[in-house]
């Protein structure tokens, strides 16, 4: 048996001064190698999760952090990820100024580089003016990170960046200063061989530095903007809390913060208000809007004695709640904490540049090394075997590979927009990619969401027309859902409906009142029972078969006689059944998974084309238990999308391999919570959106493999002498106009023709 100090601690801490995927595994490791310590760090959402023993303490955790060069304080429970709204702001802004600025300083650089007809004596002076920004202040990200790496013995991405940055500009300097590059224009250096080695010496590629940090920082300001995502998820789920209560002491009433119920307080809920906190109903009956936590638009009848939730919506009667659970230990409170724990561990997927450039920096740094030495030998010329040593440095700069993820995500992400589709990240290509599983909820995802009127069976001798105008007429004046679906349904059937005199709605039961002179009720058999009101055989046996068919529905009586019985249900939107029959044909198992009973999510799902069997079909499942399922299905292998739509759905969301939210309906916690949000209510959008994560991503693998298959082959022609510096320089560019030209291709995804 377990001691208490060994029993699992959970810390969450802020981390700060991350600027790329490596930055988070470095941090991560950097804390397993504490005893007893197992952390998972999220460079999205800038939170590191912690799992220790009693005994260590939290400031051995952030000294770890800081030694790996970063920041680190304590969390609290409750508070946002990320950075708050201001601090996001002014970081976007801050990035985006600096990307503007040095587009700005970079462009006249580039032209004059690029293009003899725009050369001039002694341009290059103007090149070294207007590059000197971008590449100190505009590439001081890069270059701080380079350094940071090198503390601690790694290289990145930005590695990379600032040694092809430093290099190039190194060169330019020397050619500049100590050759005579300023007293000649009109030429891009030596056409072929190291036989035009020197004369390349007298260019400068102030130009090359200069592009290479404004296309970097391009994709840093994409990648910052879909990062903040992470952080919305919760603020959305959070801000659906009740912030204040209404506290009843001594018979006075007093409105208190939500945050500073006690339990076993008695909180005051009145028609239309959230429910504040868990508690149970002491006094008073209603009817509660549940769909924050089961998704269905039916609301539940409560009387004294019957559990409540937080966050839950009062619709009828005036209730008096006495609280029973407070704070973290709340049913709302746990569904964030199941959010907030899906994003501590769904850490970005690390960029393969990244993990290339762990590998590629060494070996380009000793291949420049190696070089330098080898021409000398070679040679004798310490002038050519330097240029070629810097040459290895300036090609091997990553300007299109750090160009192949974001041109592709933002063109990608543009076509989306075009076709209805939001995609939230390009770690949300990879994973989409593996998908083999799609897990729907049903109300409002494959559903309408709204009730329906299905069908009105009458007692013998019992017109429908005549019926279903009396019992519209009565449920007309009721707000629940049940009751809009009837008077809806009698409205278009009849037309102008009576008034109703004398009103009453009875909670838990359904409703009365007079029209046209007679007295008529509606709702369930109880009622019925308490007015001693029999119900005939034939009206009994379709109550039973529209309940075993999973519908709703509710017996009608006027006279002191049961007169007809009104089914109502949910029905399947129009593109439920085509979307889910392209699913199954791209090779994907489609799931349901629903807060309604057994029996109504069977008959949805053999209305839309899934199994109906216990495996595929998972009714009464509420939102941990939907993250439960969610979690059974990945331990199987299974990748796994989920697509909802509602607050109890988000936890879900969170945790699928990949999410996707309704858009049409879909709540706020819902959308940013999700990796992909569909706009409207149209699921024939998924199979696109899936088929266009796919090509998005196999995009960016033919950018990567380009661009490094570039770099490699003038590395090779560079050190062997094949051609000169400047055929080499102007291919590097060309590598990139092909990188965004490839992206470009996803314009046309999806177009007939």
């Amino acid at each position: 048996m377990s001691t208490l100090e060994e029993l699992p601690l959970t810390v969450e801490f802020a981390v700060s001064g991350m600027t790329c995927g490596a930055c988070a595994a470095r941090i991560q490791d950097q804390l397993n190698k504490i005893d007893g310590v197992d952390a998972s760090v999220n460079y999205a959402t800038e939170t590191a999760t912690v799992r220790t023993r009693f005994g260590v303490q939290t400031d051995a955790l952030i000294h770890a952090v800081e030694e790996a060069g970063y920041g680190a304080a304590l969390r609290e429970a409750d508070a946002p990820v990320g950075a708050t709204e201001e601090e996001f702001a002014e970081n976007l802004l801050a990035l985006r100024n600096r990307l503007t600025i040095c587009a700005l300083l970079t462009a006249p650089v580039f032209f004059f580089s690029m293009f003899e007809s725009m050369q001039f004596q002694n341009w290059q002076w103007w090149a070294l003016v207007f590059s000197a920004p971008v590449v100190t202040w505009g590439a001081w990200p890069f270059h701080r990170a380079a350094v940071m790496n090198l503390r601690h013995r790694a290289t990145t991405m930005d590695t990379l960046i600032s040694i092809g940055v430093v290099a190039a500009v190194a060169w330019s300097l020397w050619a500049l200063i100590w050759g005579d590059a300023a007293s000649s224009y009109g030429s891009m250096g030596g056409m072929s061989g190291m036989s035009g080695m020197s004369h390349s010496s007298y260019h400068v590629y102030f130009e090359v530095a200069a592009t290479v940090t404004v296309f970097i920082l391009t994709g840093r300001y994409l990648e910052a903007r879909a990062k903040r995502s992470a952080g919305n998820a919760l603020r959305a789920l959070l801000a659906l809390g009740a912030h204040t209560a209404v506290v009843l002491e001594n018979g006075v009433e007093r409105e208190v913060d939500a945050k500073n119920l006690q339990v076993n307080d008695v909180i005051v809920v009145r028609p239309g208000e959230k429910i504040a906190t868990d508690g149970v109903v002491t006094e008073g009956d209603s009817s509660i809007d549940m769909s924050m936590l089961t998704g269905e638009s039916v609301p539940v009848d409560v009387v004294a004695g019957d559990a409540v939730t937080g966050a839950t919506i009062n619709l009828t009667g005036r209730l008096k709640v006495r609280v029973s659970r407070v704070g973290a230990d709340t049913t709302f409170a746990q569904m964030a904490k199941l959010v907030r724990e899906a994003q501590a561990t769904k850490a970005p997927v690390q960029k393969l540049a990244d993990k290339v450039s762990s590998i590629f920096v060494p070996v380009v740094l000793l291949i420049s090394l190696v070089t330098l030495i080898a021409w000398f030998m070679v040679d004798g010329d310490a002038t050519k075997a330097f240029t070629a040593a810097v040459a290895v440095l300036i090609i091997a700069c990553p300007c299109a590979l750090g160009l192949a993820t974001p041109t592709a995500l933002m063109v990608g992400s543009g076509r989306g927009a075009q076709l209805g589709i939001v995609i939230k990240g390009v770690d949300v290509l990879q994973s989409t990619r593996r998908i083999d599983t799609v897990v729907f909820d049903k109300t409002g995802t494959v559903t309408t969401g709204v009730m329906q009127l299905r069908n009105v069976v009458c007692a013998e001798g019992i017109d429908r027309h005549d019926a279903l105008r009396m019992i519209g007429a009565l449920e007309l004046a009721s707000e629940h859902p049940i009751a809009r679906a009837i008077a809806i349904a009698a409205q278009k059937e009849s037309g102008t409906l009576p008034d109703v005199q004398e009103f009453v709605s009875l909670a838990g039961m359904g409703a009365r009142g007079v029209v046209e002179g007679v007295s008529v009720m509606v709702g369930h058999e109880r009622l019925l029972q308490k007015e001693l009101i029999l119900i005939p055989g034939p009206l009994r046996t379709a109550l039973a078969d529209a309940r075993s068919q999973g519908n709703t529905a509710v017996v009608a009586a006027w006279g002191g006689s049961a007169r007809a019985v009104c089914v109502v249900a949910d029905q399947p939107k129009s593109t439920s059944k085509e979307a889910i029959a392209t699913l199954r044909a791209m090779g994907l198992a489609p799931v349901l998974l629903t807060g309604d009973n057994q029996a109504t999510a069977m008959a949805i799902a053999l209305q839309v084309g899934i199994d109906a069997d216990d495996y595929h079909v998972r009714g009464g499942v509420l939102p941990d238990e939907k993250v439960a399922v969610i979690r059974e299905l990945q331990d199987r292998g299974y990748a796994v999308a989920m697509v909802g739509d509602g607050v109890n759905d988000a936890p879900a969301l969170a945790h699928a391999t990949v999410g996707i939210a309704m858009g049409g309906a879909g709540t706020a916690a819902a959308l940013e919570t999700a990796d992909v949000a569909l706009m409207g209510d149209d699921l024939g959008r998924l199979p696109f959106a899936i088929a266009l994560s796919r090509q998005s991503k196999r995009v960016i693998r033919q950018n990567l493999f380009v661009s490094l298959g570039v770099i490699v082959a003038l590395v090779i022609v560079t050190v062997t002498g094949v051609a000169g510096i400047g055929p080499t320089v102007i291919a590097h560019e060309g590598s990139t106009l092909v990188v965004i030209a490839n992206a470009l291709r996803l314009l046309r995804f999806g177009a007939k023709g």
